[in-house]
């Protein structure tokens, strides 16, 4: 599992996790597509914010792998913001090759890319 250097393990001042430690022997947790409603709470928001404007930050609209970036926080943005490369793409892969959709991104988080994050 490669860890990606330089990237946030949270957000500042929260528990809201960017980073996981190590590898779980048993495997990946699989990415799965969550929901976002409108109703979800502000802090979630400012995660999410957070984690879009670290990714930006890290990888632009490169591929990157998803190695030690938490599957909780990608299964938010999977599938809208975040896109697998290849296909078949398996979600229990610590290789898995995922991209950041920059279009996608900007209409759902445009304060990820104005600056006002300072990740």
């Amino acid at each position: 599992m490669i860890k990606h250097r330089g990237f946030p393990g949270r957000l500042p001042s929260t528990d809201f996790q960017f980073t996981i430690r190590r590898a779980n022997p048993k495997g990946a947790t699989p990415l799965i597509r969550r929901e976002r409603y409108a109703d979800r709470r502000p802090p979630d928001r400012r995660a999410d914010i957070g984690f879009v404007a670290a990714l930006w930050k890290n990888f632009g609209d490169q591929p990157f792998e998803r190695g030690n970036l938490d599957a909780g926080r990608l299964s938010w943005l999977l599938g809208r913001e975040v896109l697998p490369v290849s296909d078949p793409f398996d979600p229990t892969d610590y290789e898995a090759l995922l991209v950041l959709d920059v279009d996608a991104a900007r209409r759902a988080f445009p304060a990820a890319f104005d600056g006002s994050e300072d990740i």
